[in-house]
Order: structure tokens, then C-alpha cells, then sequence
């Protein structure tokens, strides 16, 4: 079974930056493309970044665009989100996904196979 742990979460103030992590076990890694997901309280789960399985294509949410960039470590199962130029209005829990044998480019959160429990981000204005 596919286990995601997130961390790298905290306090930043605005134009700052944070990098998250996620730990990726119980399954072979590189079969599943990846992604970032948050959600603000009271909202849904928004998407955020992807990535292929090989790691050659990212997806970004226009809201990320240019300020986020995800990444993966096949050799260590991580999948990483650099977060960059933090918006107050970023501020949500963070969580990663995994979806096997999938070569699209479209992800949400409910057609995702696996999903970690999240790591808070707070930016603080």
C-alpha cells in the first residue's frame, strides 16, 4: 500500500520562500505521476503542480505559475514543491498525490489513487 509523507510546512511571511517534501513508500514510484493539492479552510482542494511519471512534464495552477516549481527524486521517492514569492493567499494545507500508470495532464484530487495527509503553509502578510 502507498504511503505519502509531507513535510517542509510553516510560517513564512509574504515573499518569502518554503520547500515541501513528500516521502513516497509501499509501491514502485516511478509508475505514478505526482502532484501538489492544497486546501484553505473551508474550501475544497485546488490543484497546484504536477509531474509526470518519467519527471519530464509539470503542470502548474495559473495561481503558481512562475512561482512554484515540483520536482521528483526517483532514485529517493521524493517529490519536492519549491515555493517561492509566498502570497498570503496561499496559505492552506498542502497535501501530495500520487496516481498510477497516468499520462494526462489534468489532476483532481478525487481521481488521485493515493494521498498524504498534508503539511500546513502559512503565509503571513
Amino acid at each position: 500500500q502507498v504511503k505519502l509523507v509531507e513535510s517542509g510546512g510553516g510560517l513564512v511571511q509574504a515573499g518569502g520562500s518554503l520547500r515541501l517534501s513528500c516521502d513516497f513508500s509501499g509501491g514502485t514510484f516511478d509508475q505514478y505521476s505526482m502532484g501538489w493539492f492544497r486546501q484553505a479552510p473551508g474550501k475544497e482542494h485546488d490543484f497546484v503542480a504536477a509531474i509526470s511519471w518519467s519527471g519530464y512534464s509539470t503542470y502548474y495552477s495559473e495561481s503558481v505559475k512562475g512561482r512554484f516549481n515540483i520536482s521528483r527524486d526517483q532514485s529517493e521517492k521524493k517529490v519536492f514543491l519549491q515555493m517561492n514569492s509566498l502570497k498570503p493567499e496561499d496559505t492552506a494545507r498542502y497535501y501530495c498525490a500520487g496516481r498510477r500508470y497516468y499520462s494526462g495532464g489534468v489532476f483532481i484530487w478525487r481521481q488521485m489513487d493515493s494521498w498524504g495527509r498534508g503539511t500546513l503553509v502559512t503565509v503571513s502578510s
